[in-house]
């Protein structure tokens, strides 16, 4: 892994660690607790989580789009599926 995507991930984990002290958007939380109840350890979790979030970052920072709150929480709804992945 590069030191870049080093860095991605962890703005993305410093990113996912701010919405669930914020509460927002709240399908956050709640999908960190699901995983964790299902069996994945909390930073399993979070890097799931981190799967839902690197596209909707990549649009904003790469192509210039505005945030996509429903595709990011209908990714978040998906997981541990990430089928999204797939289309790339």
């Amino acid at each position: 892994m590069s030191d870049q995507d080093l860095h991605d991930q962890e703005l993305l984990f410093e990113v996912i660690e701010n919405q669930l002290a914020d509460e927002y958007p709240k399908k956050v939380k709640e999908t960190l607790l699901r995983l964790c109840l299902t069996g994945h350890s909390r930073d399993e979790a979070i890097e799931l989580i981190a799967c839902a979030l690197a596209p909707e970052m990549h649009a904003v920072v790469e192509q210039r789009q505005p945030f996509d709150l429903v595709r990011y929480e209908a990714h978040l709804g998906l997981l541990p599926d990430t089928p999204w992945l797939d289309e790339e």
